[in-house]
């Protein structure tokens, strides 16, 4: 099931980056009380009674400026509704409503999608103050003080309530591929290549494609799905508001996805921001194919693909299983091999592991390097199985988990790849305490 996300909209100076550094446990968000403070848009996942959500920070909605910061508001709106599952619609119950609440709400009212609206700011004042609020149409209030982390558990059991009521996509049997990518590393014209038409509008000029297009297609007796996104580009060059909101829809459309294929420059080489997309793709536990494009335009001879898989590999240290790929979607040259890579790491992902092959394996292991004493005490592994996967998920039952080094869980990562192929595919390694006889 894909992680609802949850999406924190408001003008400016109304606590959102407060509640959000609250909630998510660590200082993500700037917080100052200047307006227009938060620029970058955050995310982080969130835990609560069981449940996981992705939370959103989001910049504050400046409806009457004429700054071009705020030029898109209209847009912005309608991303923030389309990006999310929940929305919290944030206002400060000291100033009360403004004519700014009233036209936000005006857009929030029309969508389908939960919407909370949330009166920070009642600093150990009467809660009677939320009262106001449902002159905005948007049900019950919700009084809570961000800063003095006050009502934030029944805003969360609020927001959780609303999950068993999102509508999930339709099961079918279609792959999901997402396609992503910089702008302007040729994600929409490989996706045109693979489809055969001009689905998706192809420009020289980075940032065309704003929105996450998915196009369902078939191809003999296999149903797919391809999602173009957005170009994700680096914090410091997204200057157009609603590009932010792009970046959101780029990682919604990596989680919902089956694999990912993650678009390079080959001319460019691999960047920062590259390597931070992987991450994305890795951190979701996403199967994926590094995609090498424009290949037509490198130089090559016997030993090109060499140097640049050992560049690969030096700058994709935490992902090594990465599977690379290099085409040309200009020419179409390798690009019959895209899907059927996707294939293979999807199938991957999707094994599974007879338990007691599993324990012979982790057995070897155990016997080939046993683990070392740590905190004068020593680790016992007395059971392995696999859980869950897409990604492969295993548990291993131990007398202490708080004394397994991450070198020797890399160590058993190392020795389960080298016997199954999880070639493509992140895979999950989980401790659970075992006492012992």
């Amino acid at each position: 099931m894909v992680t609802p996300m949850v999406a924190i909209v408001g003008r400016p100076n109304v606590g959102k980056s407060t509640f959000f550094n609250k909630v998510t446990g660590k200082r993500l968000s700037i917080v100052k009380n200047t307006p227009g403070v938060t620029r970058d848009r955050l995310y982080a996942d969130v835990e609560w009674c069981g449940h996981t959500f992705t939370l959103i920070d989001t910049g504050g909605i400046e409806v009457n400026s004429e700054d071009m910061m705020w030029k898109q508001i209209r847009k912005q709106a309608d991303a923030a509704i389309d990006t999310a599952d929940v929305i919290l619609f944030f206002v400060d119950g000291k100033t009360g409503i403004t004519s700014d609440d009233h036209e936000v709400a005006s857009f929030l009212r029309k969508t389908a999608k939960p919407v909370i609206c949330v009166v920070n700011k009642v600093d150990g004042r009467d809660e009677s103050v939320k009262y106001e609020f449902y002159a905005l149409g948007l049900g019950d209030p919700v009084a809570v003080s961000s800063e003095q982390s006050m009502g934030l558990g029944d805003l969360l059991d609020s927001i959780v309530s609303h999950f068993d009521k999102v509508p999930q996509e339709e099961k079918n049997e279609n792959l999901k591929i997402a396609v992503a990518g910089k702008p302007n590393s040729g994600k929409s014209s490989l996706v045109n290549k693979i489809l055969g038409v001009d689905r998706v509008i192809v420009t020289d000029i980075a940032g065309t494609t704003r929105d996450a297009i998915d196009t369902p297609f078939r191809i003999g007796d296999k149903n797919y799905t391809i999602i173009d996104t957005a170009g994700i580009r680096k914090k410091s060059k997204v200057d157009e508001d609603i590009e932010y909101y792009s970046v959101i829809r780029s990682i919604g459309a990596i989680r919902r996805a089956d694999v990912v294929l993650i678009v390079i420059d080959s001319a460019e080489g691999m960047t920062e921001q590259d390597v931070k997309i992987c991450g994305l793709a890795h951190d979701a536990g996403k199967p994926s194919v590094i995609v090498m494009n424009k290949w037509d335009l490198i130089e090559k001879n016997t030993n090109t693909i060499n140097l640049f898989n050992n560049k690969l590999k030096a700058e994709l240290k935490f992902m090594d299983y990465f599977k690379p790929l290099y085409i040309s979607a200009l020419t179409g040259k390798r690009v019959e091999k895209v899907l059927d890579a996707a294939e293979e790491v999807h199938a991957n992902a999707s094994r599974m592991i007879q338990t007691g092959i599993l324990n012979d394996v982790i057995g070897d292991a155990i016997a080939v390097n046993e683990p070392p004493n740590r905190f004068g005490k020593k680790l016992k592994i007395s059971y392995s199985k696999q859980v869950a996967n897409c990604p492969p998920t295993f548990v291993l039952f131990v007398n202490d988990p708080t004394i397994m080094h991450f070198s020797y869980r890399r160590y058993l990562e190392n020795c389960l790849r080298k016997a199954f192929d999880f070639s493509g595919t992140p895979i999950r390694i989980r401790l659970n305490a075992r006492e012992e006889k």
